[in-house]
């Protein structure tokens, strides 16, 4: 998982050309993107398009349905799983207790249509709110269906009243680096992938390349996209170079060779116990493309 791209569900153009993408994850969204006026005929046109493409490889179909709040996201719910989304984008999560809350819900769905139990997945989005920021530690054990973690900056600031999430050099300002920071230590804790939020300026290519070297530097795996032409790139930035490959495959390799030794030197440099654990990860994730 590298590139997870928003598509508004209540256009079936857009999921079409969703579809059509070279995504990792197609995000149907029945949130931010639907108006009140449209939650009705977002559920239908996203039940049958899910339906209509029912065991797709890739891109793997997941659902943002609205937060548990909201007073939608038990319709959403009951509109879309008879349809078997491969799984849910959970918004505005307050705690591990929203995502353990949406997983009973899913296992009295998944009962429903005849399912094995803990099958649909779920990705959380945990800084949208002040609690929920705060509350990046306690993810951990919430529900086995949890696979990731995300971030996102413009609810958050709405809540606090932040006027803008970057200053004069378009950084994020400190309060946004931290809901980052926190979103990537709560996906490790978790051991869950960690999803870098957003970049909205989507016609910006290098302000995005940019962005996603820094994430990538960081510790986060993959991306959220709000439009198709994002996804090349980062599919580029966050698929693991043949070189650093190479490199992890020798560092496990010379730890294989020595099994006892807690520090083992390669071409002049010291590698321990971690970098063996880093390259594990990174030689897994570059298979799974």
């Amino acid at each position: 998982m590298r590139s997870l791209l928003f598509v508004p569900g209540d256009s079936e153009k857009k999921l079409e050309k969703g579809l059509a993408s070279e995504a990792d994850m197609l995000l149907i969204d029945l949130e931010d993107s639907v108006s009140a006026e449209r939650k009705a005929a977002a559920r239908q046109i996203t039940a049958d398009f899910l339906k209509s493409n029912r065991g797709t490889a890739s891109p793997r179909l997941f659902v943002r349905i609205n937060d548990l709040s909201s007073g939608f996201a038990d319709d959403d719910l009951a509109a879309i799983m008879p349809s078997l989304p491969v799984g849910i984008l959970l918004p505005k999560s307050n705690s591990g207790k929203d995502v353990t809350r949406i997983s009973v819900k899913l296992n009295v769905h998944e009962a429903q249509a005849g399912l094995s139990e803990g099958v649909t997945q779920i990705i959380a989005i945990i800084t949208e709110t002040a609690i929920g920021t705060l509350s990046a530690a306690t993810y951990p054990d919430a529900s086995k269906r949890l696979i990731g973690l995300s971030w996102g900056a413009e609810d958050l600031s709405a809540v606090i009243g932040a006027t803008s999430v970057r200053n004069e050099a378009g950084h994020y300002t400190d309060v946004f680096r931290m809901a980052r920071a926190l979103t990537v230590l709560g996906a490790s804790a978790a051991d869950v992938a960690a999803i870098d939020t957003v970049y909205i300026d989507y016609r910006n290519e290098e302000g995005l390349a940019r962005e996603c070297t820094e994430a990538a530097r960081d510790g986060f795996t993959a991306k959220l996209a709000i439009h198709p032409a994002q996804v090349a790139i980062i599919n580029q930035i966050f698929t693991p170079s043949a070189e650093a490959v190479d490199q992890a495959e020798r560092i496990v390799a010379a730890f294989a060779a020595e099994p006892a030794a807690g520090v083992i030197g390669i071409d002049g440099k010291m590698f321990d116990r971690p970098h063996l654990k880093r390259a594990e990860r990174l030689i897994a994730r570059a298979r799974s493309f």
